[in-house]
């Protein structure tokens, strides 16, 4: 699905990327007060064991989905990062989730990821147990054209999804809306509740919500179990507002763009991309598009003493920086999980991301990382609040 993105800083960007009580109706009622624009970053909330950390559980009432906490990404088969061959990739989805990497993130205008999913489920159906089954998890997405929602038209969108990924019920929809002037997203969200009540959805999500958004939605007592936003170590907007709200009332935060595409990691260490040729290229549209991110931020020199000090604490504990960046943003108020994008059938980072659940940042590392992140401009007050990026003019 193509794309307009007005904010002028963001032009270029061509595709949408992503233990607190559930809260029922009367939880939500007492719990979805106003949130306030001051709460600060809080950080360093405690060490769960591996074993509980590599999953979690998305609540909201009776509603409720387990996922791993790393999730794997599937912007990357929408194209433009290189050709993706089918089986390779199947193949590759089959590694990831023999490697315990068990839920996949895709959306209905990822390319052919909803097929691919389809394959692979059917794949896993004939040649896993069926507890292994058990454990899989295909969220997607539906992002519409901000038109009238009617529950025929939100009901024929959701079984292209239901038939590309080949299963009788979605294990999670996430919505994205583009137009908040048009309240047409109650509307749909209101019918997916719907078709979650038939059994065609298992549990109804957001994708780049705001907080006032999601505090109406929650207002509205529609039960989303979680919000996916962009949060990163440069991008800390979801921790000042998003977080409290999303503690009040149990909805949870799947974050993407944690690794910016690749530019969190020791290839973009010591670069100078000031000069043409003499660095890596960026040649894929996530690392354009995070990049844009780093200028908003503070620019290449600056982002260069993040890599530094991420580069710092990963060898301090024997792994790369990929891994401490996931690590640091899944320790934060209210994050459920982390996507990790894959490139399916061209690389594989399995061990950088299983060693994100044994990777145990102390209170140095956390001071440290929380220091240089905070060298840069506040992006709420540059950008918006969560999803703003894709709306503004």
């Amino acid at each position: 699905m193509a794309a307009t993105v007005h904010n002028p800083l963001f032009s270029n960007l061509a595709a949408l990327k992503s233990t607190q009580p559930a809260h029922g109706s009367a939880a939500a009622r007492a719990g979805t007060r106003r949130v306030g624009s001051g709460s600060g970053v809080r950080c360093y909330q405690g060490q769960a064991s591996e074993l509980e950390s590599r999953r979690v559980t998305l609540k909201n009432g009776g509603d409720a989905l387990d996922i791993c906490r790393v999730l794997n990404g599937m912007w990357q088969t929408g194209g433009g990062w290189g050709r993706i061959d089918r089986d390779d990739a199947v193949d590759a989805m089959l590694r990831h989730a023999d490697a315990g990497l068990t839920t996949f993130d895709m959306a209905d205008h990822y390319g052919p990821a909803e097929d691919l999913y389809g394959i692979f489920i059917n794949r896993i159906r004939r040649e896993r147990p069926p507890e292994f089954l058990e454990k899989i998890r295909g969220l997607t997405k539906w992002v519409p054209p901000p038109v009238k929602m009617t529950s025929s038209f939100v009901k024929e969108a959701i079984d292209v999804s239901r038939k590309r990924m080949d299963v009788a019920s979605l294990d999670m929809l996430q919505f994205h809306w583009w137009d908040y002037s048009n309240p047409g997203y109650l509307d749909a969200l209101k019918h997916l509740t719907d078709l979650k009540e038939e059994g065609k959805i298992k549990t109804v999500a957001l994708t780049n919500f705001d907080t006032e958004r999601l505090q109406i939605i929650l207002d509205h007592e529609i039960p989303v179990v979680s919000n996916q936003v962009q949060h990163s170590i440069i991008d800390m907007r979801p921790q000042q507002k998003m977080a409290e709200l999303c503690q009040l009332t149990g909805v949870k935060l799947i974050t993407y763009g944690t690794v910016m595409g690749g530019l969190l990691s020791e290839k973009f260490l010591d670069t100078n991309l000031a000069i043409p040729f003499a660095g890596p290229p960026l040649n894929t549209p996530s690392l354009q598009k995070y990049k844009r991110m780093v200028d908003a931020w503070g620019g290449w020199s600056q982002f260069q003493a993040v890599l530094q000090t991420l580069k710092k604490v990963a060898s301090k504990h024997g792994v790369k920086i990929p891994t401490v960046a996931v690590k640091y943003i899944l320790d934060q108020p209210a994050v459920a999980g982390s996507m990790v994008g894959v490139r399916l059938g061209l690389s594989e980072h399995l061990k950088d991301s299983n060693d994100i659940f044994s990777l145990v940042l102390d209170e140095e590392d956390v001071a440290s990382i929380q220091e240089v992140s905070k060298r840069g401009r506040d992006l709420l007050k540059v950008i918006g609040d969560c999803g703003d990026e894709y709306r503004r003019a």
